[in-house]
């Protein structure tokens, strides 16, 4: 058996497939101890030794933004030791005049030299005496470093220097090495990539190791590129898995539209904590130029954008009379006021309030719910803004689907893509919920929500494939043929049976960006011209092009549930209730998901879930699909 497991910030997912039914359930997650809700999840679904976990992990994701990460060091060429701090000289605040200084994961006293150098056309020049590598062993061990990020000057194309001193600083500290973490050129996102690694794989390993131990199972971690690597893989390479849940919803969000004949999707995971959305034209989009608290990841992920509007997101009045919701969340502890614990208003009140929400809709019944608690929280901001209860929360919730408006915008409008011309794939505990009314405000006319809506990361997590990513800069002119060919016979070792993937970052000679591309012997130039015209408006095909990097990717099909086969349950209706959509009060009679016809049912409707709930205002009409999903369009 293979199970799928999402630890979110408010809810840890599980879904699994036995006797031919794919199950899910929801365990409040735990964020000071995520192993043991985990343990707990496999113990109810009797998962035993001989089962495959693959798990999404917001284990470095959150080491990286709340800055809990290792003690770790910064060892690099000298003359470099600022380049961390000093970065790009890019301004990404053009107007700002007083901006604030950077949040480094490394402070400058943790920063150190060695008088060691190397060209980029592969000569090493210098290298590191033994005595100063044992004096720089010394000031690591006394500094209190846990870890150490090792970049070198053009190490991607000569790594002898940095094996040398990976050798002398012994086994006493983690070591990050930059040409195995980020074997590319560009120093700056080399060594911010490396520093990365360094600072979380201590965290990582240590969580990994007492995941392992505790379940007794064999572990697959969620990496950022939408694939699983093993536990060894991930507490290596750390860096790999800043995305790992978001990941996993991509890759589910895609196979389930698939499965329901669509392919052009926007994928919205909303859950208690954030919002996050990407893009699939086919496959879903990814970025090597990713950025994650402001610091750059050169690693192969997942286009993902994340912003701070989920079910636990706080609304409150700002200094100038504005409702604000968000990026504060009142995560899994306290939660929202109607948790029971929570005293502060939040998305999820404002739902409650309006009908949306009542007792036994939380993880399927588990979460007790109490909606005077939401009343008082959100009268408290209807009174501030001389409201009733229920048009203060309409109110929150209009703010909150703005704040997610423009997230898709972003990954849609802003990279050239027309909106109006994708289907809106929503999930999450929350995505059904608000759904219909962002797809109004963006012009779409799709919705798709998934059998598995409120674990559809989980599900994505038992989809996906096991994946490795391989690249080589080839700016110091070696061999193209013999470069792939030397990382072929290092993914198939490390990956017997996979099938191999060729692509190349191109660029016009003396551009300073490029784009990949598939890589073709015979003409590499082709599919650059066209996907230049494509991604800028222009191509030049008489301009000379450049080969900076080869990537490889290799993939091994892991065994998959089948996605058409859907449970036989019992659709029921409930007693009608006052829900408020479209701006008055409707009296509905909610309904579970097989309780929807395969014809269109006009809205409004309320559907329930497990996991999730989802809404069809007025205007909007839906149906049940052959694969579970619901599809709901616009009535014109």
């Amino acid at each position: 058996m293979r199970i799928g497991v999402d630890t979110g910030g408010t809810f840890t997912d599980f879904v699994f497939w036995r006797d031919g039914r794919l199950e899910s359930f929801k365990l409040r997650s735990r964020p000071s101890a995520p192993d043991e809700v985990i343990a707990e999840g496999l113990a109810r679904a009797g998962i035993d030794a001989s089962s495959d976990v693959v798990h999404g992990s917001t284990v470095a994701t959150n080491a990286l933004l709340e800055r809990k990460g290792a003690r770790a060091a910064f060892i690099t060429t000298e003359g470099f030791a600022d380049l961390l701090e000093i970065g790009r000289q890019n301004r990404e605040r053009l107007y700002d005049l007083t901006p604030g200084p950077k949040r480094l994961l490394i402070p400058r006293d943790l920063c150190f030299e060695v008088a060691e150098r190397a060209a980029a056309s592969g000569d090493i020049i210098r290298t590191p005496s033994t005595r100063e590598l044992i004096a720089l062993r010394r000031k690591l061990l006394d500094s209190g470093a846990r870890s150490a990020a090792v970049c070198f000057l053009h190490a991607w194309a000569v790594p002898g220097n940095e094996l040398a001193a990976a050798a002398a600083l012994g086994h006493s500290l983690d070591l990050s090495l930059s040409h195995e973490v980020c074997p590319e050129f560009r120093e700056y996102e080399r060594a911010s990539t490396t520093a990365l690694n360094a600072y979380l794989s201590p965290i990582m390993r240590a969580y990994l190791e007492r995941l392992e131990k505790r379940l007794g199972a064999r572990v697959w971690i969620m990496q950022s590129n939408g694939g699983s690597i093993t536990v060894a893989e991930a507490s290596r390479l750390a860096v790999k898995t800043i995305l790992s849940g978001p990941a996993g919803g991509v890759r589910g969000a895609l196979e389930t539209a698939r499965a329901s004949g669509y392919s052009r999707i926007l994928g919205f995971d909303m859950g208690g904590t954030s919002t996050d959305v990407s893009l699939a034209d086919g496959a879903p989009a990814e970025t090597l130029e990713a950025r994650v608290d402001g610091l750059p990841v050169k690693t192969p992920m997942l286009e993902i954008h994340t912003v701070g509007a989920g079910g636990g997101s706080i609304a409150r009045i700002d200094s100038g009379g504005l409702l604000r919701v968000g990026p504060e969340s009142a995560g899994a502890d306290p939660g929202p006021a109607c948790y029971g614990s929570g005293t502060v208003p939040t998305v999820t009140d404002a739902h409650v309030v309006l009908g949306r929400i009542t007792a036994g809709q939380l993880a399927g019944g588990a979460l007790s719910l109490y909606p005077e608690r939401s009343v008082d929280a959100i009268s408290r901001i209807a009174r501030e803004l001389s409201l009733s209860p229920a048009k203060a929360a309409a109110g929150i919730l209009r703010v909150a689907n703005a704040t997610m408006s423009r997230a898709i915008r972003v990954v849609s409008t802003e990279r050239g893509h027309d909106p109006r011309q994708f289907s809106l794939v929503a999930f999450g505990g929350c995505g059904g919920l608000h759904a219909c009314e962002i797809a109004d405000e963006l012009g779409i006319r799709t919705v798709l929500i998934p059998r598995l809506a409120g674990a559809l990361s989980a599900l994505g997590m038992l989809l996906a494939d096991r994946i490795r990513d391989y690249s080589a800069s080839v700016l110091d002119g070696r061999d193209i043929s013999a470069a792939f060919a030397g990382l072929e016979t290092r993914a198939l070792s490390d990956i017997p049976g996979a099938r191999l993937e060729r692509f190349a970052d191109v660029r016009y000679r003396g551009q300073s960006y490029e784009l990949t591309v598939p890589w073709s012997e015979r003409n590499p130039a082709r599919l650059f011209h066209a996907l230049h015209e494509k991604t800028y408006g222009y191509s030049s095909p008489r301009r000379e092009i450049e080969i900076v990097t080869i990537r490889l990717r290799a993939r091994l099909a892991m065994p998959k549930p089948g996605l058409r086969l859907t449970p036989a349950r019992k659709g029921e209706v409930f007693p009608q209730r006052r829900v408020f959509t479209g701006g008055a009060w409707h009296a509905l009679s909610p309904r579970t998901r097989d309780a929807v016809p395969a014809r269109w049912l006009r809205g409004p409707q309320l559907i329930l879930d497990e996991g999730a709930t989802t809404l069809i205002p007025p205007r909007w009409r839906v149906r049940l699909g052959p694969c579970g999903n619901l599809l709901a369009n616009v009535v014109d």
